[in-house]
């Protein structure tokens, strides 16, 4: 049987980037997989090569556990990386290549444990279903949100469910921190329009719209966002508090942050709403004022904060700027404290003595929205132990992504308790 390394090396040797040519290829290689242990997959498509896996394991409970992870990658650039990011090398103890850490090695872990329990002849305590979903680093629609409605069936008995971004390690002075996500920031993804009168560059202008979205821009940009903070965030900030043997101070929240580092990472962009330009698009000729001016922003907002967030844009941009969504979901979250909760952080204290678990809410978004939408409960918790010296964050979407092997395979311990 593989190990959970070569899984994870062998999902990375898979181009699955996203815009591509699909993720086909790398679903067929965990369909065969879990075929060829007796777990029967179910394999679809939303569109050509966009390609979904599921898979039901039957335990001693039909209250079903959903364990759900992304095949798709954002692209990467080989002139930018030591080794090819599709090469999925194995060396100084890691395996290097895109999707490393999101999130094939994830991805591994998850294949790993399902296919040793089946090797074992091991029955789980409750049924468990494991989804490999296409276009997680888009909108979704054609993963999550095509199985949330299409194959609603699939996910029958499912209550809570655990994917990415929570249950790895933050290393702080005698102790590991492992923060396990019950909630995430909502997505507003934008396109803004000014509209103006077209006219010859060298006239005074009478209605420039680029003039008038680069000044709507600036004000977003430069906007002082409020401290909004959640309740599963102020509990990490208590928890955080009690670790380090030292208070945190609520009205000094960034400094608080850049003085605890790696912890505070856990809170910095948790704490209010953001907005982000990302895209510009205006004019045909250098000399030419256009009718039009297009931009995309990233908006993100805390739980429960949407209807504030939005006037709040609106103020912003001003009348002459129009906004329509390219995506918009909820901000979703678990229940906390919770016995599920306490499940997921004994084991991980099973296998580390040193963890600390703590609650923590995601700045970003991951397919749990999807889930969401159907009443499963999603926390972050693909279980990672990392070295001091690597940073978790900046391995995603970042250059030279790599995750230790010894990590994923403390991973799969940890998952082997929580299902079993």
């Amino acid at each position: 049987m593989k190990s959970v390394a070569e899984i994870c090396s062998d999902l990375i040797r898979f181009d699955t980037t996203n815009p591509g040519s699909g993720e086909r290829p790398a679903a067929e290689y965990v369909a065969t997989l879990l075929a060829d242990a007796g777990i029967e997959p179910v394999v679809f498509e939303s569109a050509p090569g966009r390609t979904t896996v599921v898979a039901r394991i039957d335990g001693d409970s039909p209250d079903a556990l959903l364990v759900h992870g992304h095949l798709d990658v954002v692209p990467a650039d080989p002139a930018e990386w030591r080794m090819h990011p599709f090469s999925g090398e194995i060396t100084d103890g890691c395996v290097y290549g895109r999707g490393a850490v999101d999130m094939k090695g994830s991805c591994a872990m998850t294949l790993a444990t399902a296919l040793d329990l089946a090797a074992r002849g091991v029955r789980p305590k409750r049924d468990l279903v494991l989804a490999f979903l296409a276009d997680e680093e888009a909108t979704g629609d054609y993963g999550s949100r095509h199985a949330v409605t299409a194959h609603r069936e699939l996910f029958d008995g499912v209550t809570e469910a655990i994917s990415e971004s929570g249950g790895f390690s933050v290393a702080s002075g005698g102790h590991r921190v492992y923060p396990i996500a019950v909630g995430e920031r909502g997505t507003a993804w934008m396109k803004l329009t000014a509209h103006g009168v077209a006219g010859h560059g060298s006239r005074p202008p009478v209605d420039n719209p680029v003039a008038t979205l680069v000044h709507a821009l600036s004000r977003l940009a430069s906007h002082e966002w409020p401290v909004r903070l959640t309740p599963s965030v102020a509990a990490l900030i208590q928890s955080l508090s009690e670790i380090t043997g030292r208070p945190i101070d609520l009205d000094r929240l960034d400094e608080e942050a850049a003085r605890l580092g790696p912890l505070g990472s856990l809170f910095k962009s948790q704490i209010r709403n953001s907005a982000n330009p990302t895209m510009l698009d205006a004019g045909y000729k250098v000399n030419v004022v256009p009718s039009t001016a297009e931009a995309h922003v990233d908006g993100r907002y805390m739980p429960g904060t949407q209807e504030e967030f939005l006037e709040t844009i609106d103020t912003l941009l001003g009348p002459k700027i129009t906004r329509e969504f390219v995506n918009l979901e909820d901000a979703p979250d678990a229940p906390y404290p919770s016995e599920f909760f306490d499940t997921l952080a004994g084991a991980l204290v099973a296998e580390d003595p040193l963890a600390r678990p703590v609650p923590y809410v995601m700045a970003g978004g991951t397919d749990a929205k999807s889930f969401a939408r159907i009443g499963i409960k999603g926390y972050g918790f693909a279980p990672l132990m990392l070295r001091p010296d690597l940073d978790y964050f900046g391995m995603f979407h970042g250059k030279d992504e790599r995750v230790p092997v010894e990590g994923l395979e403390f991973g799969t311990r940890v998952l082997a308790r929580l299902f079993t």
